[in-house]
């Protein structure tokens, strides 16, 4: 077993309308699938997460048999799981929120397990920047902290969020969330802006057109896949950064070429995710599809030059 990965976050139900589909309520929440992306690794995966008495022991059973810890998630008593109910437009990277039930998250305060004190890499998944800071001050000396946000935590809780992203050391969040953050016009832009916040390494990512990631002198870009199937862009950001995760725990020392080969694997992941409705593809993946598509990915950014075509 590798490193202890710490993965804080949502463990909810969602509900999803595509202008094709509705799928009823389904598992979901980032935490959900950051740990279902981790577990295809040999990592000892901890979820830190809140559910209400309603969430299906099959739900359990699913993620206990994925080899997830559940240890730091809590069940409460006559209380309901966090709820999301969203739609897609014809333009699947553009949503709108029908529901949002908070339920049991209003009492949530982060109790993390005892052996996972010493966790050498923490996932702050996308939660109240207060969560995530209470969780960070329970760690003892990770050698890897990496965080998400989102709109509304940079709209309302800008003093709070700048004060955790000084103090983590990868930073993941879409492009449209890094323009926010910044007041810049680029992404390019923005990741450095960023970079200079505090984090040793930005990743943008950049939904149908990839991910960016950035350290002071180093830049890696990447693609996305062309998918002939995309069904629902729910829970992509967090497969990736479940993925690079994951990669990352393999490893003793993390450098930016091993966050790059991250990103790479962590594309691999979310280009999964999005073929299916909810979790459906992370629980079914296998390794040998893992390791075509990581080859598709090499075959798209591969080229050869045949023959010398400038004039001088």
């Amino acid at each position: 077993m590798n490193d202890k990965l710490l993965v804080l976050g949502t463990i909810a139900y969602d509900s999803i309308e595509t202008p094709n589909i509705k799928t009823g309520k389904i598992l979901g929440g980032c935490a959900t699938y950051i740990g279902l992306a981790a577990s295809k690794f040999k990592t000892n995966c901890c979820l830190v997460s809140i559910v209400g008495e309603d969430f299906d022991k099959s739900h359990i059973n699913l993620l206990e048999s994925k080899k997830l810890d559940l240890s730091g998630v809590e069940i409460v008593a006559n209380e309901k799981t966090f709820f999301w109910k969203g739609k897609y437009h014809e333009n699947l990277n553009k949503r709108t929120t029908l529901e949002t039930q908070l339920n049991v998250l209003t009492k949530f305060y982060p109790k993390i397990p005892k052996n996972f004190l010493d966790s050498s890499i923490v996932v702050l998944g996308n939660v109240d920047p207060n969560i995530q800071l209470a969780v960070l001050d329970q760690i003892e000396q990770p050698k890897l902290i990496v965080m998400d946000t989102m709109n509304f935590w940079i709209e309302s809780y800008r003093d709070k969020l700048n004060e955790l992203i000084k103090k983590v050391d990868l930073i993941s969040i879409n492009d449209e969330e890094a323009l926010q953050l910044t007041n810049c016009q680029s992404t390019v832009e923005a990741a450095y802006k960023i970079q200079n916040m505090g984090p040793k390494f930005v990743i943008i990512k950049k939904g149908e057109n990839g991910a960016l990631l950035i350290s002071k002198d180093n830049v890696f870009s990447l693609p996305s896949l062309p998918l002939k199937k995309f069904s629902d862009p729910t829970g992509a950001g967090d497969s990736f950064i479940g993925g690079v995760v994951g990669y990352l725990s393999q490893f003793k020392n993390i450098s930016f070429d091993q966050i790059k080969g991250g990103v790479v694997i962590g594309s691999c992941i979310a280009s999964f995710t999005v073929q299916e409705f909810g979790t459906k593809a992370l629980e079914e993946i296998t390794v040998s599809q893992l390791e075509q598509r990581i080859k598709d990915f090499k075959l798209l950014t591969e080229f050869e030059i045949m023959k010398t075509i400038f004039h001088e």
